[in-house]
């Protein structure tokens, strides 16, 4: 995917995730049903995008979702772990009748849309248009990009239209506070100056317990991060 021009997010060594450009940023909450699945987003409150801010990376801000200096008091230890290999280097695949299904599994954010219907890697292997179509909706739900949908005869990604932004995403059915969705195509560059691949929906973790820094990797749920 081509960067966004205009915008753009660098992570400070041991520290915070400094985003230029105005990007707009909101709350983004999981939304579930009576079954406890998570099954659509709704955004909420609208934070205040001043032209450049720097986001937590540490999980102690007083001021999260942005930074207020405390990682320089709590000694936070940012060093970054994650891959700079492609999403496709990275992923297996799974073919299905009319469908592909590539699955980072390193990048999960356990925002859980993968499971309903049966979940997506058997929802993938069915025919008809029933399951194309929840397979689609639920690849292109997950926050992180874990799950992309591919068409199989054209080989083309069927990822969803998301203008660039970031959300800040919350998990009531979890009691967690989620990690930083970055969408629309932002680039994020390295505390060493090195670009991670640009991609339409990323997740970085902000409670600063990832064992694959900067890209969450679901440990805010395991640590009970709150806001």
């Amino acid at each position: 995917m081509r960067p966004v021009r205009g915008m753009k997010i660098t992570v400070k060594r041991n520290g915070p995730y400094l985003v230029e450009g105005s990007v707009p940023i909101a709350r983004q909450t999981i939304v579930v049903d009576n079954a406890g699945n998570s099954v659509e987003w709704k955004q909420g409150q609208e934070l205040e995008s001043k032209t450049t801010y720097a986001l937590c990376r540490c999980g102690q801000s007083a001021e999260k979702p942005f930074c207020d200096g405390s990682h320089t008091t709590v000694g936070f230890d940012g060093t970054e772990t994650a891959s700079h290999d492609s999403y496709r280097t990275q992923a297996t695949e799974q073919v299905g009748p009319t469908l592909i299904l590539t699955d980072a599994q390193a990048l999960c954010a356990f925002a859980r849309f993968c499971d309903v219907g049966g979940q997506v890697w058997n929802l993938v292997e069915r025919e008809g248009s029933e399951a194309e179509q929840l397979t689609t909706r639920e690849a292109g739900l997950c926050p992180a990009g874990r799950l992309v949908a591919w068409d199989r005869k054209t080989r083309n990604a069927l990822e969803p239209d998301l203008d660039p932004s970031i959300g800040i995403v919350e998990d009531p059915a979890e009691g967690v506070a989620g990690p930083i969705w970055v969408r629309g195509g932002i680039p994020v560059t390295g505390a060493d100056g090195q670009i991670y691949e640009v991609r339409n929906r990323i997740t970085l973790c902000r409670c600063g317990a990832s064992d694959n820094k900067p890209f969450c990797d679901a440990s805010h749920a395991s640590i009970d991060s709150r806001d």
